[in-house]
């Protein structure tokens, strides 16, 4: 008896959504034999913020893709830092040493422009559209196949990874009674700039409803990024930047200093959103959701590019079986979104004589050595991707 032949669209893979989990997901996928086109509805790929912390657990996923020490040789090392108060003192110094001896890698940052462009390189040309508005309309099921509408016409594909963000439409379509996101009551700034003439040591500093962070990387430029509480939908009355200035500028250097160095036009503000309560699953029959919009968290664990990461080379793994995917990511991912919200709400307090205790629980903490902080690093750093070999090109 011959073998009944599969449907010509069972091998296609339709990646809705260019970001990083979108075009993780379309190597993953590509390396395990699919054929894959991305589409983007944004003009380019020029990503929306200005740069992405690397942990451990997404550079273990970057290496079954073999693209792991490439990311290591153009990102920069989070060395010496730590936390400190408006008025500049160090409640708790970290060394990256630390990091490393734990879990084998220390934290990397790097522009996400060049993640992106580490990521494209390993895709055929053509394999990425953009400019193209996509939408799942179909999420197919065992016997017919997911269907995605673009501007020139209908796509069918054997599986769909909804990889479009916070405000995923995607998650709409498979979950419409999913109430979706809701505002995690503070909005954030990020900017490049060049080095300003002061010492640069990597930190962040609490302050009463408010969260500065200086970091430096390869090519000499500083990445910063601030929070604030604020009602949602809110924008400067004149610019980012005097915004900025009215509500860090008085703070310790280098703060004034890399405030000095920005244009108005570079600062890049959007409102934080996490996904509650989590989604019943991250697929639907031949769609799975990846990224934020499968499980947006605030950023305050540095986590929600590393798990978009994650997802992705999980997916691969399971992408005969998606079920398989959502019990392998849905209650990791579902945990890191609560334990996200709750850090943000311990750091982001408005409440003085809470931030006061906060920070002096912190600075005891740290005089007992950095063990207690690598700690809180486990069940995170040290996930391993279930394609634990390395593999090499």
């Amino acid at each position: 008896m011959s073998a009944v032949p599969r449907p010509s669209w069972s091998s296609q893979v339709v990646v809705v959504g260019g970001g990083i989990g979108g075009l993780t997901a379309a190597v993953a996928l590509r390396q395990a034999g699919r054929e894959v086109v991305v589409l983007e509805r944004a003009p380019s790929l020029e990503p929306v913020g200005a740069a992405i912390s690397l942990a451990p657990n997404a550079l273990r996923a970057l290496d079954v893709l073999g693209v792991g020490d490439e990311v290591r040789s153009r990102a920069a090392r989070v060395r010496e830092g730590g936390m400190r108060t408006p008025s500049g003192r160090w409640l708790a110094r970290t060394d990256a040493a630390g990091i490393t001896e734990r879990f084998g890698d220390p934290l990397l940052l790097l522009p996400r422009s060049t993640l992106v462009d580490v990521l494209t390189a390993r895709l055929p040309a053509g394999a990425v559209r953009t400019g193209c508005r996509a939408a799942v309309a179909d999420p197919g099921d065992h016997g017919r196949p997911a269907r995605v509408t673009t501007p020139d016409g209908e796509l069918a594909a054997g599986l769909v990874v909804g990889a479009d963000g916070i405000h995923s439409p995607a998650r709409g379509v498979l979950f419409p009674e999913h109430p979706g996101v809701v505002y995690s009551g503070f909005t954030t700034w990020r900017v490049m700039v060049p080095a300003p003439a002061v010492e640069i040591v990597s930190h962040e500093t609490w302050g009463p409803g408010r969260l500065w962070g200086t970091h430096r990387l390869t090519d000499g430029r500083i990445y910063a990024y601030a929070a604030a509480m604020t009602p949602a939908g809110g924008k400067a009355a004149d610019d980012e930047k005097a915004e900025l200035l009215r509500l860090f500028g008085h703070w310790h250097e280098p703060v004034p200093s890399v405030l000095a160095a920005i244009r108005p036009q570079d600062v890049l503000r959007h409102d934080v959103h996490h996904v509650a309560p989590p989604l019943p699953a991250y697929h639907r029959g031949r769609v799975a959701l990846v990224g934020d919009a499968a499980h947006a968290m605030p950023p305050t664990l540095g986590q929600g590019g590393n798990q978009a990461i994650e997802d992705a080379v999980v997916l691969a793994h399971h992408a005969e079986d998606l079920p398989a995917y959502t019990a392998a990511r849905l209650p990791r991912t579902s945990a890191l979104v609560t334990r996200s919200v709750r850090t943000s709400r311990l750091g982001m307090t408005r409440n003085r004589p809470a931030a006061a205790l906060r920070n002096a629980a912190v600075a005891a903490l740290s005089r007992t050595g950095p063990a207690f902080f690598l700690r809180g690093l486990d069940g995170i750093a040290d996930w391993r991707p279930p394609q634990s070999e390395r593999r090499t090109e």
